[in-house]
């Protein structure tokens, strides 16, 4: 096989080939007029339950536990087809990346975007989940940081190269299993003196790494636990199965989920009652 030579000034000719290469392209903005769906309650959020929509479905299931009628939400379904494309959902992400929300509660309504973002948004709204003494305000939100910038090694490196790509090639694949194995290490390493990230006390910083690593140590996200070997990462695991007993993230991880076995989807939620719904379908079916 010939050695790829880059050319002088790169240009988009043909799609790349893999997975999603139908919908991946170099520019930005509205592909179609679209408009969004919108909801009785005061938060909009349009998502999928890849783990950026988790964080977001986790908190406001968090904090509807802690009982601030504030955060009642309508989770709308939006699929990375290509409705991410369409004027409105473009109008709140210009970005084209979910999940992105929308507080009808002010006026005019404010969008928010980066799940880091919302999830920082969130916190400072309702008072949950943010610690308020400065030192440990910059603790919660360098292990916030960190995730933001260490995921896409995990999703768009280690991920694409090792599940997606139309072909496995061992450099990238070596290259980014390195770094997402050294980014365990952190966190393993970190755990092995702190019930939660930043502590005793669990926070956004642990509700948006868990959507990640979580997912990889116990569910096997990429096909890839035992080529990691997981496993090993013992303080990883036991803080990872720890966050997903609670309730509300067992509730969150459900919504706007379309895979999987079909007890754990639960593709639009409008109401708190859409999970007992749900249930009670399947009971009388």
């Amino acid at each position: 096989m010939a050695q790829y030579q880059p050319p002088k000034v790169w240009a988009w000719d043909q799609p790349s080939g893999g997975r999603f290469a139908n919908i991946n392209r170099p520019t930005a903005g509205a592909s179609e007029e679209k408009e969004l769906p919108v909801g009785q309650h005061p938060l909009q959020l349009y998502s999928l339950a890849t783990p950026n929509g988790v964080k977001i479905t986790a908190m406001l299931e968090e904090l509807l536990a802690l009982g601030h009628q504030g955060a009642e939400y309508d989770a709308h379904l939006l699929k990375i087809d290509g409705e991410q494309f369409g004027s409105g959902f473009v109008a709140i992400n210009p970005n084209s990346k979910i999940p992105a929300l929308l507080d009808c509660s002010t006026s005019p309504p404010t969008r928010v975007f980066e799940s880091g973002a919302i999830l920082i948004y969130l916190a400072e709204k309702f008072g949950e989940f943010y610690p308020q003494e400065p030192a440990a305000r910059a603790e919660c939100l360098s292990w916030l940081m960190w995730q933001m910038g260490s995921s896409p090694y995990l999703g768009g490196g280690f991920g694409h190269f090792f599940a997606y790509a139309p072909e496995p090639l061992e450099y990238p694949i070596n290259r980014y299993a390195m770094e997402v194995k050294r980014q365990l290490d952190v966190l393993d390493q970190n755990l092995a003196q702190r019930r939660y990230l930043c502590g005793d006390d669990y926070n956004i910083a642990d509700i948006a790494n868990y959507a990640w690593y979580g997912a990889l140590v116990l569910h096997n996200i990429y096909g890839s636990a035992e080529f990691l070997d997981v496993a090993s990462y013992k303080n990883v695991v036991r803080w990872a199965t720890e966050i997903e007993a609670r309730p509300a993230v067992q509730r969150g991880r459900r919504v706007n989920r379309i895979w999987g076995p079909e007890e754990g989807q639960l593709r639009e939620r409008h109401d708190a009652r859409d999970f007992g719904v749900q249930e009670e379908m399947k009971k009388g079916g």
